[in-house]
């Protein structure tokens, strides 16, 4: 939410346009309560009478459909801030402001979570300094400025203001303005020249109109009224607001030009058109990002960089290993979902990976290899997909043996979603040198109850002693302090109890559970829809589950979500 302590005196020229600010924040304070009248501040009309295009067609059998409660607000993150400003204001790169903003917490797994995401005083600040910043560099600048302005503005001036306004304004708000506010941008408009004297009148009124939109909660805020009364018991999304759901999914930024005019021309009218179009977002570069930032967050690569190993242990382990690994984690991926078309399964099982030398020399291959990355299969007995490589496994050790417990705990709350409680406080670390091996080791210590044995003995140690083969930066071993690796264990997936004789038996029976896709499944659900998953989930849930688990591809997945009434519709405000 926005505080109302937002607000700032005026005085003098830079005073009187925090008088606009002061009037935005105000607005926005209507923003987070999800009922009542939404709209410009100085309009006072419903919402829902915005323009932003018909609403959707919900799918065939939506009546009585099970939607979650949502926030009709969610503010944009930090990266989807960049983002936007960067592809409204037509820069070439992310200006980079959202570097010295409040930070924002991170709410679960990604950083996208609605829950998290307020506007505090000192974040609503940031956002005023870098409205002023922006503005200011755009219109000093005549390249810059030209790339903001419409190419056929009328030359009379005041015609000439109302229709930047008007076609900045859309593309600002990702919908288009209303009467009211067009008319009220045109007064402010018109005090450019008083704000900033000496500037040419309309470059002075483009400053002013250009800090206001960046201020506006209209812009911070994805504002999701809907396309008029309930249907079925559910609100439909306009054209607009689902072309800015799927642009922020898929590209985590603003809609383009071609999504705009696709929205306004009703193109996203239906849950097949919706799926069709977004199966073309999905062909952009910028979809790539967004499921690497996906997979990014859930798997955890930031904890490859910063690792410290033993150099008498690991004298071939350097700093730079840490970017190697997440650069091999990310092409993976990139492979698996986009140039194979593939999903979980694949991502468990395939032995394909890309290595530079210093990672050909972890995996033991042979052969010449340079700086550069290139494809390479994986010997089958050895490894199986993305637990059995470097990175995972290199960030889940110490700094001289395995870390079991921590694979274990990763294996369960990541790729299979189990509810594992808290460790207690002040866990003590393994023993050194009790016993000969490192399962050894974990056992006797584990067994003391440090977790008991529902989670330690049925959950986490199994999974993690699947990965007793591999040391402290994931090279392959066979012994372990002189004894044979046993990585043997049992762990239950459907009920029933599953054998495994080391990770590449075991992932590949991840591969075929019903509880890995679900998570997978789950997870996905949470990201697209920028909280965590909730009862009313279970359906869609359920379908992509089976779906995925049937070998439906990550991008299937996706496209089942953006057709989805969860994803085109919303509940009544109204609603408990």
């Amino acid at each position: 939410m926005m505080s109302s302590s937002c607000s700032r005196t005026a005085s003098g020229p830079r005073g009187a346009r925090r008088l606009l600010g002061a009037a935005l924040c105000a607005a926005a304070l209507l923003l987070p309560g999800c009922t009542g009248s939404v709209g410009a501040p100085w309009e006072g009309g419903e919402g829902r009478d915005l323009p932003g295009g018909g609403g959707v067609e919900l799918p065939e059998g939506a009546e009585g459909a099970q939607v979650a409660a949502r926030s009709m607000f969610p503010r944009l993150s930090h990266a989807q801030w960049e983002n936007t400003v960067r592809d409204l204001l037509r820069l070439d790169e992310r200006p980079g402001f959202s570097a010295s903003f409040t930070t924002d917490p991170l709410g679960g797994v990604f950083d996208n979570n609605e829950v998290v995401l307020q506007v505090t005083p000192g974040l609503w600040g940031d956002y005023q300094r870098a409205a002023e910043e922006l503005a200011a560099m755009v219109t000093a600048d005549e390249a810059k400025l030209g790339r903001v302005l419409p190419a056929d503005l009328p030359a009379a001036p005041e015609a000439r203001a109302r229709a930047f306004i008007e076609r900045f304004g859309e593309r600002a708000f990702r919908r288009p303005l209303a009467a009211g506010e067009i008319d009220a941008y045109a007064a402010l408009f018109d005090r450019g020249e008083a704000l900033f004297p000496g500037e040419d009148p309309f470059v002075a009124g483009v400053r002013a109109a250009l800090e206001a939109f960046l201020q506006s909660p209209h812009f911070v805020y994805r504002v999701e009224i809907g396309a008029g009364p309930a249907e079925g018991g559910l609100v439909p999304l306009s054209g607009h607001e689902i072309a800015t759901k799927l642009a922020y999914l898929f590209w985590n930024t603003m809609p383009s030009d071609e999504l705009f005019l696709a929205a306004a021309a009703g193109e996203l009218s239906s849950p097949e058109a919706v799926r069709a179009y977004a199966a073309r977002m999905l062909e952009d570069p910028r979809a790539r990002e967004v499921v690497g930032a996906f997979h990014r967050q859930l798997y955890d690569y930031a904890q490859y960089h910063d690792l410290n190993k033993d150099p008498e242990l690991y004298p071939e382990f350097g700093p730079e290993m840490g970017e190697a690994m997440q650069r091999e984690a990310e092409l993976f991926v990139d492979h698996i979902v986009f140039d194979r078309d593939g999903g979980l399964t694949d991502l468990l099982t395939s032995r394909t990976t890309f290595v530079n030398d210093d990672l050909a020399a972890v995996y033991g291959l042979e052969g010449e290899f340079s700086e550069a990355f290139e494809r390479v299969e994986l010997d089958a007995a050895e490894r199986s997909g993305l637990l059995t490589r470097a990175g995972f496994l290199a960030a889940k050790a110490t700094a001289r043996e395995p870390d079991t417990i921590h694979r274990g705990v990763f294996v369960n709350l990541r790729i299979l979603c189990v509810a594992l409680p808290s460790p207690p406080d002040n866990v003590a670390a393994l023993p050194p040198g009790e016993h000969r091996t490192n399962r050894e080791r974990v056992e006797a210590h584990t067994g003391k109850g440090t977790c008991g044995a529902a989670c330690h003995g049925a959950l986490i140690n199994p999974a993690g002693f699947a990965f007793e083969h591999y040391d402290a930066i994931g090279q392959y071993r066979t012994t372990d302090n002189g004894e044979p690796v046993n990585a043997a264990d049992v762990y239950a997936l459907g009920g029933q109890p599953r054998s495994f004789a080391d990770a590449v038996e075991l992932s590949q029976i991840l591969a075929e559970s019903s509880e890995a896709h679900a998570c997978y499944a789950k997870r996905w659900i949470e990201f697209a829809h920028g909280r965590d998953a909730r009862p009313e989930d279970r359906a869609l849930l359920s379908a992509l589950a089976e779906a995925s688990r049937g070998g439906a591809s990550t991008r299937e997945l996706l496209l089942q979500i953006v057709s989805s009434p969860s994803f085109l519709a919303r509940v009544p405000a109204e609603a408990p």
